[in-house]
């Protein structure tokens, strides 16, 4: 009895040491791989240490970057802006063609303003301040006000509504566009004099034009105008508003 329980755990053992033998072989491998992939990330590193330089291309030509075709933008043109447009066409039409180098025409069938592209057109985005020229003279400012939106990259033009910021109905609404004007436009011209802004108050519309930072600024007073704060407050809310500012930049 005892030597058949001896020789069956010799067997057991062999058994086992036949396992282990195979077990150690898989493990082995990881090792390897684990090598393997070690030298894989120095050889990555050094991939990426000798890294070629940046290319720096040529310039791209106005012509190349349009695609070689013209592009037109039009502005249609209401019927109670013909005449001042009229009196003021030599004004509007000498910055354009001049300075920017496009072409401009007023379709007297389709009522637009039209502007476009041509082969002496050099500045890319002649064509959008060209068009912002003319749309904020449109909308009601001064042609040397709106001349501003070619000569200068940081200025913007911002439109909202009376009742975006309250719904307002017949005498209160005319109360606030009031309040927004002031006697003789004296609120407006304080506002547009501490923001540094030009406000056009069309029927219920408000149209700014500034940088962005004195458009806030103003659209900020003017909201707190139609919300029926006094005019007295809005001034020293702006003024301390824009003296901060000053003293920031």
């Amino acid at each position: 009895m005892e030597t058949g329980s001896t020789s069956t755990s010799e067997e057991v053992l062999i058994a086992d040491n036949g396992e282990n033998t195979d077990s150690f072989k898989k493990v082995k491998s990881k090792k390897a791989s684990k090598r393997k992939r070690d030298q894989g990330e120095v050889e990555m590193e050094s991939e990426d240490a000798v890294a070629p330089k940046r290319p720096q291309f040529p310039a791209i030509s106005g012509d190349k970057l349009k695609g070689g075709a013209d592009e037109m933008r039009k502005i249609p043109v209401p019927s109670h802006r013909y005449t001042p447009l009229k009196e003021n066409w030599l004004k509007i039409f000498t910055p354009i063609v001049e300075n920017l180098q496009l072409q401009v025409r007023f379709n007297l069938k389709t009522r637009n303003v039209e502007i476009k592209t041509c082969k002496e057109t050099q500045d890319i985005g002649a064509l959008t301040k060209a068009s912002d020229f003319v749309k904020a003279f449109i909308l009601g400012f001064q042609v040397e006000d709106a001349l501003a939106l070619v000569r200068l990259d940081e200025l913007f033009l911002e439109t909202f509504d009376v009742t975006d910021v309250k719904p307002l109905k017949g005498d209160h609404l005319s109360r606030a566009v009031g309040r927004i004007a002031g006697k003789g436009g004296k609120t407006k011209f304080t506002i547009e004099n501490v923001t540094k802004t030009r406000i056009v108050l069309a029927d219920t519309k408000v149209h700014i034009l500034g940088s962005f930072q004195n458009i806030k600024m103003a659209r900020m007073a003017i909201c707190n105008l139609i919300l029926g704060s006094p005019p007295s407050k809005v001034y020293g809310n702006i003024r301390a508003v824009a003296s901060r500012a000053a003293e920031r930049f």
